[in-house]
């Protein structure tokens, strides 16, 4: 036995009683082997629904390694899970190589559904993005928000596909606002709101972050040296339960958003748009930032902005994205006021 097929055996071993918990909570996806922290770095297998999607970071999976690890995930699961294998180690990341086995089938590569805490979720193996349509390791996340939404308005920041707004529209909450500079994005969000019919319709607003969250804070949005591009208008208000997710980097006219040297220029606005006795859930997902000091940070910026946290908790991930220091990449603070 390969020492990659040991340390796949390992992870679903490890995995046994979380995969039960999760398939009697209506999920079916998750994370199958995280390379980073179970013996391959650079290779993660998830579960999305019906499709397995492996992808490598740092070197093509060879061959035989593909085949072997598709069909022991298949027997250990009892399913025949189609596979898509995403190389992302080289320029053109997702073009199949020659060899055929790394062509995934029709069949893998059409619309899907996979499905979180009982919700109905897009799944596409490929699309015009990087990234899969749905971050697994922020689960838990969606599923507090899912708890604690009821009765609530709720503005979901760098919103993505919307998991976050759609947690909450399942928790009962009086209003969810989803806002996304993407427009492809919110188009998957709107796609998943068509997949849980039964559930408040959801708001969308396609907008720079920086440009929203000043108006929404009531702050003056900085006029720099070029004349700023087009956005949309918003009234000044504040939300009951706030999510802001960034990026770890990005930049435009309006801003630029820095995990790692500018937290608080993205942290304020988001603060002053939380009622006084509203919930912030912050994210972090720079693995060389750790908890201890953003913490800090965070709570010096909310006291300085004229709000001073009230209680705090961290929220980790779940099992599935196992941290042998217990300082998992994505860091996640619920901030109470």
């Amino acid at each position: 036995m390969s020492s990659l097929n040991q340390a796949l055996r390992a992870a679903l071993d490890n995995r046994h009683d979380l995969l039960a918990e999760l398939h009697a909570q209506g999920t079916d996806c998750y994370r199958l082997f995280h390379g980073s922290q179970e013996g391959a770095g650079g290779l993660t297998i998830d579960r999305y629904g019906p499709q397995l999607l492996v992808q490598s970071f740092h070197q093509r999976l060879e061959r035989d390694d593909l085949l072997q690890l598709h069909d022991a995930i298949n027997r250990h699961l009892g399913l025949d899970l189609l596979l898509v294998y995403n190389d992302r180690s080289q320029g053109n990341s997702r073009i199949d190589r020659d060899d055929t086995v790394y062509r995934a089938e029709e069949a893998a590569l059409q619309d899907m559904v996979g499905h979180e805490w009982g919700l109905n979720y897009r799944v596409r193996g490929r699309h015009a993005g990087q990234d899969p349509l749905l971050f697994l390791d922020l689960r838990n996340a969606r599923g507090w928000v899912k708890q604690h939404s009821a009765g609530k308005s709720v503005l979901n920041l760098f919103a993505y596909t919307c998991g976050v707004g759609l947690s909450a529209a399942a928790g009962g909450a009086s209003e969810v606002c989803n806002l996304d500079f993407a427009e492809g994005n919110l188009a998957v969000g709107r796609e998943n709101g068509l997949l849980n019919p039964e559930l408040k319709k959801m708001k969308f607003v396609q907008s720079d972050y920086f440009a929203a969250i000043r108006q929404l804070a009531g702050l003056p949005i900085v006029q720099r040296r070029h004349k700023l591009p087009a956005y949309p208008r918003l009234e000044q208000r504040e939300y009951d339960l706030v999510l802001l997710d960034p990026p770890a980097w990005a930049k435009s006219a309006f801003g630029t958003v820095d995990l790692l040297r500018d937290y608080q220029s993205l942290l304020k606005p988001a603060v002053l748009t939380t009622a006084a006795d509203g919930v912030l859930i912050c994210c972090n997902n720079l693995a060389k930032v750790s908890m201890d000091d953003w913490r800090e940070q965070v709570l010096r910026c909310a006291e300085k902005a004229g709000r001073p946290v009230r209680d705090w908790q961290v929220l980790s991930p779940a099992a599935d994205f196992p941290s042998m220091d217990h300082q998992p990449p994505l860091k996640t603070l619920i901030l109470q006021f």
